[in-house]
Formats: structure tokens, sequence, C-alpha cells
């Protein structure tokens, strides 16, 4: 298998460079975008290189270096040029948050590939299997935000945009083939309007999972646990679970362990982190172990919405319809309908396709491609 590690490349350093980039790229009709950041190493975690390649040029802009990168939007917002990316989520939201970039027309390959059946879907497998090609993945889990950067981790992030259009057009084309392409442009065209999430005021253990299962005295430290973590991890510059992991704030609640001795004793943290921390960490415990018990936090429970006892029978009719489909298509089931989907169908029971239109969350590839055998499976149950 070949290796390809160094593919021809220029690194952009300045605002004029880069305004000279974009006007040569404004009349291109597909350009492939990745981005390299920090998220492993920092508490804020940012862009750290932005790498496009179109019309035989491969740019690797470094966003510490240029001051504004206000001249890329014109690009990214242009319907009528096509932005491949390889598992966007991640870049569409980083784009937004450090740049306000946002983008149209954007087709993701990853994604593409779940589509045309492939079980393999990284970016290194597709490669691999369609090329003939083995990436170098030495570099990936580095400190994008480390200044100079060695020259083998620019050409590194300088290879991954490299095969992106040609897979793209592979892509494009089987879709085409086996008339899915409309379904996948639909999918990009939602989530290229991901937006990364606000926490705002609310509290940090809304967004812990298992937070949830634990009595009101125990969310109050697991609370306190967490806002003594964040303060930490902004003042050491780290990323939260460099600090301390989820699992271990969520035993020291559990176990309510307000001592040094308990933390050890119940395996909570390493003796290195009890050492260092213990002392701190128990105050955060002993303050909310004694608050009065109209302080204490309450979890939010949504209330179920009553539905009919018949609705999980029409769930089960939907399920085996699409899981038949999914293996006449050889596609992963949930591609096609996920649970929440099936679900809201369910409760929703459309009796035309005007109603299916109506179900929230619903694609406009679903329903014309599967309304009728939709509402068919449908029609099977009282």
């Amino acid at each position: 298998m070949k290796i390809i590690t160094a593919p021809a490349y220029r690194v952009i350093r300045t605002v004029s460079e880069l305004e000279q980039f974009v006007d040569r790229m404004s009349s291109e009709k597909i350009l492939a975008v990745d981005l390299e950041a920090d998220s492993m190493f920092h508490f804020q975690e940012k862009v750290c290189l932005l790498q496009i390649a179109g019309n035989g040029e491969n740019v690797v802009i470094d966003p510490l270096a240029v001051s504004d990168l206000s001249p890329l939007a014109p690009l990214f917002s242009d319907k009528e040029i096509c932005k491949v990316f390889h598992g966007s989520d991640y870049d569409v939201r980083s784009l937004y948050r450090d740049f306000s970039i946002e983008i149209n027309n954007l087709f993701d390959t990853q994604l593409a590939s779940m589509y045309v059946g492939e079980r393999e879907t990284s970016l290194g497998a597709m490669v691999s299997k369609r090329f003939g090609i083995k990436l170098d993945k030495r570099y990936q889990k580095k400190d994008w935000s480390q200044r100079p950067l060695p020259e083998g981790m620019i050409e590194y992030a300088a290879s991954d945009v490299f095969h992106l259009i040609p897979l793209a057009r592979q892509l494009m084309e089987e879709l085409a083939s086996k008339e899915r392409l409309e379904w996948v442009r639909e999918e990009c065209d939602y989530l290229s309007t991901v937006r990364p999430v606000e926490n705002g005021c609310d509290p940090l253990f809304l967004r812990f999972r298992g937070a949830g299962r634990l009595p009101r005295r125990n969310l109050a430290v697991l609370e306190g646990l967490l806002q003594y973590r964040r303060d930490l991890a902004i003042k050491k510059d780290r990323p939260l679970f460099k600090v301390f992991s989820n699992t271990a704030l969520l035993k020291i609640a559990t176990e309510m362990a307000d001592t040094p001795k308990a933390m050890e004793s119940a395996r909570c943290l390493s003796a290195k982190q009890i050492r260092i921390y213990g002392k701190p960490l128990a105050r955060v415990v002993q303050r909310a172990n004694s608050l009065p018990a109209k302080d204490l936090p309450v979890y939010p429970r949504r209330r179920r919405q009553s539905v009919s006892p018949k609705v999980p029978e029409r769930i089960k009719a939907i399920k085996a319809w699409r899981d038949r489909l999914a293996e006449c298509l050889e596609l992963d089931p949930a591609l096609l309908f996920n649970k929440t989907l099936m679900t809201a169908i369910a409760v929703h029971k459309p009796s035309d396709i005007d109603g299916l239109k109506q179900v929230e969350g619903i694609r406009r590839w679903q329903v014309e491609a599967f309304g009728k055998d939709i509402l068919k499976a449908l029609s099977t149950q009282p």
C-alpha cells in the first residue's frame, strides 16, 4: 500500500496572502476543507490550522498568525461552491464559534459513505479502500497550538484534504446511481446549521451524564465539584478531563467523600491527586452537605406526554418495515429512520402525506421516498 504524507502545499500566514487565495478560489465549484484544533490541550479550545484544497492548490492557513479570517466568510457562504468536509459536525461548530463562519453547500464525505453502505467510514479507511493509500496519522493527537509547528505536522494536516475532492466525486456518483444523492444533500444542509452548545447560567450538572440519578444532596455536591473543576481548568488552561475525570467526580459525589481519607478509601482519585487537591475537594463536599434542604438543587424532569397505549404497536410496525427496508438497501437502519423519529410518527399517526410532513424532525427525502410505505405500515394498526 502506498503511503502519502507530504502532498505539495503552501502555508498562509498573512491577511494579504489569504485575500489573494480567496480571490483565486472564488470562481471554483468545489473545495476541500479540514481543520486542526487544540481541544486535547487547553480549556478554551480554538482552531489552530485550517486546510483548504481546490483547483490544484493546497493551502494551510495559520489562524494564530493571520489576524483576520473574515475574507474566508464569503467563500464558505457561497451557495455555488461545494465545501467538502469529512466528519464535519465539529468543524462546522468550530468555524462558527471562532470566526462566525457559516457554511452553505456542504458535502460531508463521511456521511455520504454511510449512505452508500460503507461500514468503515473514517477518512483513513476510505482513502485506503478507494485509492490504495495509507494516510500518516502520527500527529493526530498532538498539540496544534504550539508554534513553531514541526514541518511533519503541517504536512500531516495538508494530507487530510488532498484526497477529499476525488473521494467526494466518487461518492456523489455512487449516491446518484442509487438515487440517494438528494438524501445526503438534505442531511448535509441540516448539518451545516449545527452550532456550539452554550451552557449559559444553567447548572453544570445538566450536561453531566448520570447526574439525573443522584439524590438532591449528592447533586449539590456534584455541582460544587464541577464548578471547582471548571475554575481550576481555567486557571491551569487545561481541558476539563485532564483536571479530574467525570468518573472521579461522580464517585466523590455518590460516596459523599468529605475527607481526603474517605476519597482514598473509596478510590475516587489517585494518591497524587488526593495529596494535592484532597482538602479543597473535601471542603466542596462539606459545604454542599451543610446546605439547608430548601436550597438543594432539583434535577429538572420532563413530564412524559400522555400517549395512546397503541403507540408502542405503531412503533413496532414502523420498525419492522424500516428494518426490512434497511436490509434490502444494505444500510444502517438508523440512517433511514431513527428511534426518535419513529416515535414521533407513531404518536402523530398521520393519515396522509400532508400530515406526515408535519411530523417534527422528518426530512423531505424521507417523505418523498418512503411516505406512502410509512402510511401503509401505520394503516395495519388499529
